[in-house]
């Protein structure tokens, strides 16, 4: 099926989607993924030759704006939403924190954790909880960084505090987030996960140390988990990928096949015209439609299977 593709909606310096010169993305990729520098980023995009245009720009352009990424107002009446702190044995510090988010009512809910990307917790994760609450799910989204201070505010200094972590306690404390979430006094016990980028790899790596324990799953552009986990895997799968992220979706032929040899239930769904991150809503890497059918996707997937 193909799905529209990228509109023509303005960002920074009157600059729209399809002005964005495709090396400038891949070169913005590189930078979201912590392999250069804000300052390598722009160095190298300002050397890009593009006709009629300023690559410095372009560049410019793709950086979050994160106060347009709200959807949902945490003053929202349809929910509640606080921070709340719990163990995490095995993990960076023993203690994670997280933004939990509550629907109307008296519950219990279904219950979906929200996995950011390597950054931490920023206000557009934030959101995404806040909008699976409005959706009846009681929702977590954890924070990775609070073992070293939590989410510091801006991207860049959280993906350099995300990187310094050690990268199998920061998956333990994922994983202990989740187990906590199952286990609230308001959960049904049935649980979902999504997450983003980094967050989506979480999504499957959680899946195959869960077991029968998670009941749904849907990562975006997230890395398949390792072929050799493949076989744990109990919760049915909902992979949405971009057209354009060659490294991610090369990790899909095999994780595809392992997944089919299990017996498990799983759909990958691709988005023409869209590039790694077209989810999130604060950067001009968001593709509208794309956004917009892959969560009623996600929604009805977890309606599904939890409620």
């Amino acid at each position: 099926m193909r799905e529209r593709q990228l509109s023509e909606r303005p960002v920074a310096q009157g600059i729209t989607q399809l002005e964005i010169d495709q090396r400038v993305f891949d070169l913005y990729d590189e930078y979201c993924h912590g392999r250069i520098d804000r300052r390598e980023f722009l160095s190298r995009a300002a050397s890009i030759a593009v006709l009629g245009g300023s690559g410095l720009l372009m560049a410019q352009a793709l950086l979050p704006r994160y106060a347009q990424a709200q959807t949902i107002s945490f003053t929202d009446q349809r929910i509640k939403a606080n921070y709340v702190s719990y163990p995490s044995p095995g993990g960076n510090s023993g203690t994670m924190r997280g933004y939990l988010v509550q629907p109307a009512g008296p519950g219990p809910f279904p219950v979906v954790l929200v996995v950011h990307e390597n950054r931490g917790l920023n206000p557009y994760i934030e959101d995404v909880a806040r909008r699976a609450a409005v959706e009846g799910f009681l929702a977590l989204a954890p924070d990775g960084l609070f073992p070293v201070g939590g989410y510091p505010g801006n991207d860049d200094d959280g993906r350099t505090l995300q990187a310094s972590l050690d990268q199998p306690k920061l998956r333990t404390d994922f994983l202990n987030s989740a187990r906590f979430l199952s286990a609230h006094k308001l959960s049904t016990g049935k649980l979902g996960v999504t997450g983003f980028c980094y967050g989506g790899g979480v999504v499957n790596y959680l899946a195959a140390a869960l077991g029968p324990d998670m009941h749904a799953g849907a990562p975006y552009y997230g890395v398949a988990a390792d072929t050799q986990s493949v076989a744990k895997i109990k919760a049915p799968l909902l992979c949405h990928l971009a057209e354009n992220d060659a490294r991610v979706n090369g990790t899909y032929p095999a994780f595809e096949s392992a997944l089919k040899a299990a017996g498990v239930s799983y759909a990958v769904h691709f988005y023409p015209g869209t590039q790694h991150g077209f989810h999130n809503n604060s950067t001009p890497r968001y593709n509208e439609a794309a956004a917009k059918l892959s969560w009623e996707r996600t929604i009805a997937h977890f309606r599904q299977h939890l409620v």
